[in-house]
């Protein structure tokens, strides 16, 4: 698995003109190929007299599938360079085009809707998200809020908190610090607290 990918930080829209013609770039993350199915269809209905409505998304922190339309623009032309832009990853990008009346040519084509996603990711950023092990911590009440403290003082992700007869805490750790983190919980609490290793999940650097 890969241990981090970026991403656009936002659903947003961006316009830029290239020789009279109009190019407007929508931008949004999408978890699965159904979201990023759901948004070109969403804007195909919001600009249905649009000369093209080209798309493009990648969605995988590998970057495992992706898919890409010209939507009647040359072959290659459209779909394909917007998916090559910054390597970003669980993101859906539709090209608008509205004709202006001056052909662009192949590779005026190749950078103008390369260029169009470019300048929507400037404009509304991307994230990095780090793979991380949950782990649930289960400890007394009585030591629940200095240890809360001191995961936070320490950097460490806390994600949720609940209160019951005991309190767990579930935390993102790298990896690699899971061993290190079991001795420093250890010793924090006098071996009071419980750890339980959860599975994987990406979040926010």
């Amino acid at each position: 698995m890969q241990e981090r990918y970026r991403t656009v930080a936002r659903e947003g829209v961006h316009e830029t003109e290239i020789n009279r013609s109009r190019f407007l770039c929508t931008l949004a993350p999408a978890a699965t190929e159904q979201e990023a199915q759901d948004v070109v269809q969403r804007v195909r209905k919001e600009h249905p007299t649009a000369t093209h409505n080209c798309f493009a998304y990648v969605i995988g922190a590998d970057g495992g599938v992706q898919k890409a339309s010209d939507d009647g623009e040359p072959g290659g032309t459209a779909g394909v360079p917007m998916l090559l832009r910054r390597e970003v990853r669980y993101v859906v990008a539709v090209v608008t085009r509205y004709y202006g009346g001056v052909k662009l040519g192949a590779g005026g084509l190749i950078r103008a809707y390369g260029g169009a996603v470019g300048e929507a990711l400037d404009a509304l950023g991307t994230v990095t998200r780090q793979r991380f092990r949950l782990v649930t911590v289960t400890v007394d009440h009585q030591r629940a809020g200095k240890l809360e403290n001191d995961l936070r003082a320490t950097g460490r992700a806390v994600r949720e908190v609940r209160y019951a007869e005991a309190v767990t805490i579930e935390l993102g750790l790298p990896e690699a610090d899971v061993d290190a983190f079991r001795d420093w919980l250890a010793d924090t609490t006098a071996g009071t607290a419980a750890l339980e290793l959860g599975g994987e999940a990406y979040q926010d650097m």
